[in-house]
């Protein structure tokens, strides 16, 4: 807007860079393609706009004024920028709508991602591909705010998300399962363990003569869809107190969102941490850390791929299939 409020029509501005060369309105107006009248009035219109006169229309030809000379350079470089923006954003529309956009968990961002993208990689050519790596939540927010194609993250059929909610497509691609994990003691049992049945009932018959520590617990955060699933399912593991079938009680030690992040601090030894195998796989055959508690503790676990519920780009849609596919 201008002087007064007043609105600015972009043709006027190539009005004046043509008479500006010319000085001469009917060869100007011709130019452009427009009635020499019409051409007059966008000249003064944009004059009006500036508030100044920026040609002198006695002089033959017809000369720019000293507004006119300064304000000249100014709107050629302007015009420059607004076509190297429409350039520009034209370029990042077509980049973006060839580009696959994924979001993807912490834990599988660094473990299965990169090895299975990898895999399809081999069948499809899969151009320019953007991937966002957060916790469980914010992957939702990201599939639901349509800033993403596709969402890779751990699921259990009985601890629907919000995506499961909202009818979005999702395909299995692998079984995982978290396990009770703990640093090992010198003689390669866990320096932190959950008792077996029979432990527990010793455990229990002998609390008289001593009191139990409480089981020191790496807890994921309300963010994580790990620990959405361990809290439907292992209720109480992740909050300090008595835990069905535990003798003694949990004493949560750390909470967060990152399973990267609570294996380190197993392998520290502060605690039990419930880690999807996939992450520790490495780890347990090498002993650095040992499983914790028996198998019926282990909670297994799905590795999903949603997408949108909309059509997508062909290059998405056909990597879709080629997922869905196996």
């Amino acid at each position: 807007m201008g002087p007064g409020n007043r609105p600015l029509d972009l043709e006027w501005l190539e009005d004046f860079l043509a008479l500006a060369e010319s000085g001469n309105f009917s060869r100007a107006a011709e130019a452009r393609a427009i009635a020499q009248p019409a051409f007059s009035r966008h000249i003064r219109a944009l004059e009006d706009w500036v508030g100044a006169e920026l040609f002198d229309r006695s002089a033959h030809p017809a000369a720019l004024t000293a507004a006119g000379q300064r304000f000249q350079p100014l709107l050629e470089d302007v015009l420059a920028r607004l076509e190297a923006a429409r350039i520009k954003a034209r370029a990042a529309q077509e980049q973006s709508a060839a580009s696959l956009r994924f979001a993807a968990t912490h834990v599988l961002s660094l473990t299965f991602f990169p090895r299975w993208l990898g895999g399809l990689e081999a069948q499809l050519r899969l151009g320019p591909i953007q991937t966002s790596s957060d916790s469980y939540r914010a992957c939702e927010d990201l599939a639901l705010q349509r800033r993403v194609q596709f969402v890779l993250c751990h699921g259990h059929a009985a601890v629907p998300g919000r995506l499961d909610e909202a009818g979005y497509p999702v395909v299995r691609l692998a079984e995982d399962v978290l396990r009770p994990v703990s640093a090992p003691r010198a003689d390669g049992t866990p320096l932190h363990a959950i008792p077996s049945a029979d432990a527990a009932a010793d455990a229990l018959a002998g609390a008289s003569e001593r009191e139990a520590s409480p089981l020191p617990v790496l807890a994921y955060s309300d963010a994580s869809g790990l620990g959405r699933i361990m809290r439907a399912l292992r209720r109480g593991v992740f909050e300090s107190g008595t835990v069905p079938g535990l003798p003694g009680e949990v004493a949560v030690v750390f909470t967060a969102h990152h399973a990267a992040l609570l294996k380190t601090l197993a392998l520290d030894g502060r605690g039990v941490a419930w880690l999807p195998q996939s992450l520790v796989a490495d780890e347990l055959r090498a002993g650095t850390l040992v499983p914790a508690g028996p198998a019926d503790w282990d909670v297994p676990v799905e590795i999903r791929l949603y997408r949108q519920r909309t059509d997508m780009s062909d290059a998405a849609e056909a990597f879709w299939r080629l997922a869905s596919a196996g």
